[in-house]
């Protein structure tokens, strides 16, 4: 679309917005001052896009209905079969929909959405496909990834895999679904306040955030590049650390990447783990709705890993209880200007753009009415911080983010690991379609006071199930040192080959 010279009416409209009083001769002066950019911009435009080939064949499937989609977790269905051999080979894997796949459609759980056809394989796919896996679909997620409930996406609720009418979990609530249904071995989440390890609590599985910029988040629609994550979840410890060893490592696009650390991560899958350290992090298990029977779990956990030959103690980290106000202004006003007024990119860093996704998604401030109330909520509120205070909480959060991240750090000075539980709560019951917007929106951020703060400072997590309570999955959360996912590993391994946690 070429770029037109503006007309008086669109330039005095563009005045208002920025507080600028013009005269008539002014517009017209203003307005051949523009010819020049405008040209240029139209010599950009001419250009063909520079985008990586999409390597694979592959057809765009179909959407999947009745007993075939009994819990709402899948969005497409489709078979794209990657090199003949390679660590993934017999591997099958599903993709948070919010993940490009080109030629397969894309929503990002959000009506506004719907309808976009992504025109590139984002990294995480192309490695998967050259190590020889399968990707058998898209998965659902929450409405442009704003939930930690299963309860936004505009198709409809997607169900926990262990208890119709109950949350699976967000906002990668489809990817943890499928996973423990059997449905696929392995799949993609994301992770900004905890939606990786929030549904791998809820549904049971096994969710890794890596350290912030190790897995390559090219390709994939943002939220706040400061919070962005993707990484595995799956069914078992030893096809986790297999799938990130595919995924991680920089791409030579992603801006999120800083000097990564990578490791063989299925090598660190061995059972002992004698003289270990794991700190139970006490204000984790002091959250203001805590489950006595979460904190019950977890700790008796924290007992198993003593016999395994760990050494459990109990450590006080303050700064954990105010680490999801920090997370606040950063994730709001990131996702306000990054992902809604940004087109989903926002600008200022060297990633790769994919203006298709850009000039769809702007289409949102036309159908703003179907967004989801979590959507809606964010939005409203983040503009309205921009607009009546700027953005100077958005910096002092960050500011203070440096301090909380010190504080964990000191904290993993004397342990190898902390651990708390993954989400203070087991799943709740999904609202009804009718709920007041009040339940809608406690149900979709009553779980993340725990996982949050990792998102801010960027240290590895994994959510590792660890029992059952009332027919619903509970779960513990191990946080390592910046790109120390082995130590991680080493642990969870220990602990799942320890016995069946369902049993625990």
């Amino acid at each position: 679309m070429a770029v037109q010279v503006p007309t008086e009416e669109q330039l005095r409209e563009v005045a208002a917005d920025v507080g600028l009083s013009l005269t008539d001769a002014d517009v017209k002066s203003f307005i051949e001052l523009m010819r020049g950019s405008v040209a240029a911009y139209n010599v950009v435009d001419a250009m063909p896009d520079n985008l990586p080939r999409v390597k694979y064949p592959r057809t765009p499937g179909y959407r999947p209905t009745g007993d075939e989609n009994k819990h709402n977790a899948w969005y497409v269905k489709t078979t794209v079969e990657g090199a003949s051999r390679g660590k993934l080979k017999g591997k099958t894997v599903v993709l948070k929909d919010n993940i490009m796949l080109a030629g397969v459609p894309m929503m990002n759980g959000a009506a506004t959405l719907e309808g976009y056809v992504p025109d590139i394989d984002a990294t995480v796919v192309t490695r998967i496909l050259d190590a020889g896996g399968t990707i058998v679909g898209k998965a659902h997620c929450e409405n442009f990834c704003l939930s930690g409930g299963s309860h936004t996406n505009a198709t409809g609720a997607v169900h926990n895999p262990h208890k119709m009418g109950y949350s699976a979990g967000g906002s990668s609530s489809g990817s943890a679904v499928l996973v423990a249904l059997g449905e696929a071995d392995m799949a993609l989440g994301g992770d900004q306040g905890g939606s990786i390890r929030m549904p791998a609590s809820f549904s049971g599985i096994y969710g890794m955030k890596p350290t912030h910029g190790l897995v390559p988040y090219t390709g994939i629609m943002p939220i706040e590049i400061y919070v962005d994550h993707t990484g595995p979840m799956t069914a078992n410890v030893s096809d986790n650390a297999l799938l990130l060893e595919v995924l991680a490592g920089p791409d030579g696009y992603d801006s999120r990447q800083v000097n990564v650390k990578t490791h063989p991560y299925t090598k660190a899958l061995q059972g002992d783990i004698k003289g270990l350290k794991i700190g139970l992090v006490t204000e984790g298990f002091a959250q203001a709705n805590a489950e006595k029977d979460v904190n019950a779990k977890v700790k008796a956990a924290g007992k198993k890993f003593e016999a395994l030959g760990a050494t459990v103690g109990e450590v006080s980290i303050p700064m954990h209880m105010v680490a999801p106000a920090l997370w606040m202004p950063i994730g709001t006003e990131g996702l306000t200007q990054t992902m809604m007024w940004g087109d989903g990119y926002g600008v200022s860093r060297p990633d790769l753009y994919v203006t298709s996704l850009m000039d769809f998604h702007r289409n949102w401030r036309n159908r703003a009415n179907e967004m989801s109330e979590t959507t809606k909520l964010f939005t409203m509120f983040g503009t309205y911080i921009r607009r009546y205070y700027g953005s100077r909480y958005y910096g002092k959060a960050m500011n203070q983010t440096r301090l909380l991240t010190a504080a964990y750090d000191q904290a993993l000075s004397e342990y190898d690991l902390l651990m708390m539980p993954t989400t203070p709560i087991k799943a709740t019951e999904l609202p009804a379609a009718d709920a007041p917007r009040e339940l809608y929106v406690e149900r979709a951020l009553n779980m993340i006071s725990n996982t949050a703060p990792f998102d801010i400072t960027h240290h590895p997590a994994m959510a590792v199930p660890c029992g059952m309570s009332d027919g619903l999955p509970v779960s513990l959360m191990l946080v390592g040192k910046h790109f120390d996912e082995p130590t991680i590993y080493k642990a969870a391994f220990a602990y799942e080959q320890a016995g069946d946690w369902k049993k625990m």
